[in-house]
């Protein structure tokens, strides 16, 4: 090894050891330590940013667009005449004649709901156009609200189209007096009966 090569390890040692000996003599002080970070909360993806100094609000959990259990209301029959031919005291049957099948449902215009024991009375021309006690009948609807009433397809006459004359009683509701109009060629109809509360 030549002469410059052990004059710089010389001179390395040197410094080195000067370095140990300043930090080491008393009175040194240590190296400051590294400056905290403070930690920062990891921001929610997707979520507004809240104004400085007011806390981020919880989310809020969106409100059904409709309450369940609702009442629906159901469209009342249209009223028609009761014409000249109604008497009351019908026998009650369900049976006139046959040929057409009426049936429906007597319900509540409020709700929808069935109306037990309601007391419908129909009355018909007969088959040779004339009304008589044979053609009327009176029956009561069932626990579901529901009725069946047969007879003879109805006539049309005096320019008047076919139909089937109707009263409809119950307590607490306004009577109904209808008509029904089936269509030619028919020989089963459908024909709810929607009661309004009585005031």
């Amino acid at each position: 090894m030549d002469g410059r090569m052990i004059g710089r390890w010389w001179a390395w040692g040197v410094l080195s050891g000067l370095g140990l000996l300043a930090a080491c003599r008393p009175g040194a002080r240590p190296a400051p330590p590294p400056p905290a970070v403070s930690p920062q909360a990891t921001p929610v993806v997707g979520a507004p940013a809240a104004p400085s100094g007011v806390p981020s609000p919880l989310p809020v959990t969106p409100r059904a667009a409709a309450e369940e259990g609702t009442p629906r209301a159901c469209a009342p029959t249209p009223p028609d005449a009761l014409g000249l031919f109604y008497r009351p005291g019908a026998p009650v049957r369900t049976r006139v004649g046959q040929g057409h099948v009426l049936r429906g449902v007597v319900r509540s215009s409020a709700d929808c709901s069935p109306i037990a024991g309601a007391q419908i009375e129909f009355w018909l021309a007969g088959p040779d156009g004339r009304y008589a006690d044979a053609y009327r009948a009176m029956v009561f609807s069932g626990p579901d609200g529901a009725y069946r009433f047969e007879s003879h397809f109805p006539l049309a006459y005096s320019g008047r189209p076919p139909h089937i004359h109707i009263r409809v009683t119950a307590p607490g509701y306004q009577t109904l007096v209808t008509q029904h109009n089936p269509q030619p060629g028919q020989t089963e109809g459908t024909f709810d009966l929607v009661l309004i509360p009585a005031p």
